[in-house]
């Protein structure tokens, strides 16, 4: 809920996603994260959004049953001055539960993607895990090099599983997933994605699984094997995290990359007390997901009560922001 009594335009405010029911999804984030969605199954909610393929609406405010796209469009000085602001939303926010395995699958780069997809975006992206089944695992690269030949061969013969590096998952962990990289996310992970604006996968293969109709799901093996690194993969480790602490809340360095920043906020406030400010500067738009907890983000003229699943953007150059309340966010910026 959010109220406001001004027309100052740089005001944060609230988003309501897409739902997605692909196969592999569950109830998740319907039952955990309250969205309300009628689908069946729920697989993913694109919280920040300005992709045609799955846009986010304006929740509340002036600017309510908008979707962003149209927003930012009219009010492009929201993005801020940052190089890769100045044309659109550049990053795509979701909340992702895998009830079942995700198929195998590549991204491709930006320089692919301008060329062979139509000037699109590729798409690097970032995981953080909120949720993991005990035996839970992700498929990050492969674990020897690999050649065309014994990949497309292995494809045909249904043995590809022998050569992926599967990765054990557990809550709280962070993995980057730089375009390229072969990958999978497994059953039973429920992630936080940041990414670039694409809707851009290749499969590489799928398990021999069939859609709702009861047809073989496409594959993209061609194009996969043109922008897949085929080189063994590190298995990725867990960086070290520092906590800067300040005033009610405590701020903790997840990923920074070219393409986006990523931190998660403890924020431990009472009513009471004066909140942990904060503010967007002129160079970028910020967009705060609530992961756990409740609280509200406010400033002299407004307020926005937010819950778990709460997905809220910044406007660049916002005024001094205050945020109350016990709960761990994701705060997202170029």
């Amino acid at each position: 809920m959010t109220s406001r009594n001004s027309s100052w335009m740089n005001e944060p405010f609230l988003l309501k996603p897409a739902g997605k029911d692909y196969l592999w999804g569950g109830h998740r984030l319907n039952t955990v994260f309250d969205k309300r969605i009628p689908l069946e199954p729920l697989a993913e909610t694109w919280e920040c959004s300005t992709h045609p393929d799955g846009p986010s609406v304006v929740a509340d405010g002036m600017y309510a049953g908008k979707t962003l796209r149209e927003v930012l469009a009219k009010h492009p000085e929201y993005l801020g001055t940052h190089p890769r602001t100045r044309k659109e939303l550049p990053i795509l926010i979701k909340l992702i539960d895998a009830d079942k395995d995700l198929s195998v699958q590549v991204h491709p780069n930006d320089d692919y993607a301008r060329e062979h997809e139509n000037g699109s975006l590729g798409k690097t992206e970032m995981w953080y895990v909120l949720d993991a089944a005990p035996d839970a695992k992700l498929v990050y690269g492969f674990w020897r090099d690999m050649d065309r030949e014994i990949l497309e061969k292995s494809l045909r013969d249904g043995t590809v599983e022998k050569y992926l590096q599967k990765v054990p998952v557990k809550k709280d962990d962070v993995f980057y997933i730089e375009a390229g990289t072969v990958h999978a996310i497994g059953a039973g992970v429920l992630v936080a994605e940041i990414q670039e604006s694409s809707n851009l996968t290749y499969r590489l293969y799928d398990y021999g699984r069939v859609d709702k109709d009861g047809k073989p799901r496409a594959l993209h093996v061609e194009k996969a094997l043109q922008t897949a690194d085929l080189r063994a993969s590190t298995e990725p480790r867990q960086p070290m995290r520092v906590l800067r602490y300040s005033r009610g809340c405590a701020v903790e360095l997840l990923c920074r990359c070219r393409y986006f920043q990523v931190e998660r906020l403890l924020l431990n406030t009472a009513d009471q007390e004066a909140g942990a400010q904060m503010r967007t500067q002129g160079n970028s738009f910020q967009v705060l997901l609530c992961t756990d907890g409740d609280g509200a983000l406010s400033w002299e003229r407004g307020e926005i009560i937010f819950h778990r699943g709460s997905c809220m953007f910044l406007p660049a150059d916002s005024p001094t922001l205050r945020l109350l309340g016990k709960a761990q966010l994701l705060r997202v910026g170029c």
